[in-house]
């Protein structure tokens, strides 16, 4: 666990890093609470979320499922990274898929590397959108187009969603690691109290009901993971084949 997750506190920042580049950083329920533990205890003014390599997370690990505890963990991040008063940025240096691109879309500001997409993968192994990711989308890009991430499975570059509006900047290589740098110490020498209302008032307004919707996806998962779909989905995804799904 020390080495797959890294936390360093420095110039009143916490930096939480997914450290499993050779597997895109796919995560696990352990690797989300800890996470989650991190955020609620932290003293630092700003936390930032990023993956190491070239993704930021390709969402639950496949390989550890039968361990469970994922949505549980992912849910508590997000919750985690909600209600904390700090700004929470989240640097997406890659892809995002899963419960990574739901934990990247919770945080109060997301600036992605030009390479990055988002993408909502649980269809295509037969589940629905967790982590709160059924309201963090449509909160920002309506229904329609929550609707094609969710349903068909479509990435989202992350140029299309700095013009959409479901995250704060899209930054070509050259400008991204200055970039979030000036981000990071622009709030953590900010009025750290005004954040932190102005934070719970946006939230309130904009994510109402979000606990509603986290356990409204852990119960629809719950179901979903029952499905024949379900256990063709994940055998198919491992084997590297495309699935056949039967809608049972």
């Amino acid at each position: 666990m020390s080495e797959e997750m890294l936390f360093r506190t420095e110039d009143d920042v916490l930096t939480i890093t997914v450290n499993r580049p050779e597997v895109m950083n796919a995560v696990d329920g352990p690797m989300l609470h800890a996470a989650a533990d991190a955020v609620e205890q932290t003293q630092a003014r700003v936390i930032v979320i990023t993956g190491s390599g070239r993704a930021f997370g390709a969402g639950a690990d496949l390989n550890r499922v039968k361990e469970g505890g994922t949505q549980e963990g992912g849910n508590r991040l997000v919750r985690a990274m909600l209600s904390t008063p700090r700004p929470v940025v989240a640097a997406v240096n890659g892809p995002a898929a899963g419960i990574s691109a739901s934990v990247a879309l919770a945080a109060d500001f997301t600036v992605a590397h030009e390479s990055a997409y988002f993408l909502q993968a649980f269809i295509n192994i037969g589940l629905m959108p967790d982590g709160g990711g059924t309201q963090l989308v449509a909160a920002s890009l309506g229904r329609a187009r929550a609707n094609r991430m969710a349903m068909l499975g479509e990435r989202l570059p992350a140029a299309e969603a700095a013009e959409a509006g479901l995250i704060e900047a899209c930054l070509a290589d050259e400008e991204y690691p200055d970039g979030v740098v000036a981000l990071v110490k622009r709030l953590a020498s900010g009025p750290t109290a005004a954040y932190a209302e102005t934070k719970a008032a946006l939230n309130a307004v904009t994510l109402a009901g979000i606990d509603e919707t986290l356990q409204r996806e852990l119960d629809g998962q719950e179901r979903l993971g029952s499905t024949d779909d379900f256990h063709e989905g994940v055998t198919a995804f491992l084997a590297k084949r495309p699935a056949t799904f039967e809608g049972r």
